[in-house]
């Protein structure tokens, strides 16, 4: 099966590539904030059922970027909390004990276990999710979270426009309520103001009310509308 990591379009870029290593599951990724005109997502969706791919999942979709795909035929697979921080009062980006340094390259294996422990089984990231998160956005910036030179946390946040995204925020199970993944939070929107951003968008699993509690703690605020998850499943051929 021939597997795809193409870039559509030019005003309606979107990336393509399997779903956590699924060879079966395409994700569909849009440029955060520009969702595709119908032309270009129907170009996309033919060029990965022609790759062999049986579904396709997007990315968490805001309320406005989600129309194009259901009228495509796309459904919800999750819906998720969307939260916004405005960048006033951020929270300190130290933790005690705790160093903050950029994330390398000789880092992400330690991370992609840390995020396993993290995360269940359809959400954790291997190593194409961690690099579609890195590559998601124009700007990003990847940091982990060292105690005695041991990767206990990480983050990966973007920016497009005048908008930042927290993409990922994972802290090891052993290591919560140490103030960890506040420092965390703090340093990514620290670097989001730094560069202009506006606000910073956040979104966590409606079941994740400890990270939920932990966004809402540190300033962010609930949008009315959240995120989606949305699929769509190719039909069985008469053959198949």
């Amino acid at each position: 099966m021939r597997r795809t990591d193409t870039i559509t379009g030019h005003s309606d870029r979107m990336r393509i590539g399997p779903w956590r290593g699924d060879p079966a599951l395409a994700l569909l990724s849009p440029t955060p904030g520009a969702p595709p005109s119908p032309e270009a997502l129907h170009r996309a969706v033919v060029s990965i059922a022609d790759a062999g791919y049986r579904s396709v999942l997007t990315p968490a979709l805001t309320f406005p970027e989600q129309p194009v795909f259901l009228d495509y035929g796309f459904s919800v697979h999750e819906r998720l909390h969307l939260l916004r921080h405005e960048l006033f009062n951020l929270p300190s980006a130290t933790a005690p004990h705790t160093h903050l340094r950029r994330g390398r390259s000789r880092d992400i294996e330690a991370v992609l276990n840390l995020d396993g422990l993290a995360f269940d089984g359809f959400w954790r990231f291997d190593l194409n999710g961690f690099l579609d998160a890195r590559h998601a956005t124009p700007r990003s910036r990847f940091r982990v979270a060292c105690m005695n030179n041991c990767v206990v946390g990480y983050h990966i946040t973007g920016v497009a426009r005048r908008l930042g995204y927290l993409q990922r925020l994972a802290v090891h199970p052993d290591f919560h309520g140490r103030g960890i993944g506040t420092a965390l939070i703090g340093d990514a929107l620290g670097w989001c103001r730094r560069r202009g951003c506006e606000s910073v968008l956040v979104n966590t699993q409606e079941i994740n009310e400890r990270a939920h509690l932990l966004y809402r703690h540190l300033g962010f605020t609930d949008e009315p509308n959240g995120l989606a998850v949305l699929d769509f499943t190719f039909a069985k051929s008469d053959g198949s």
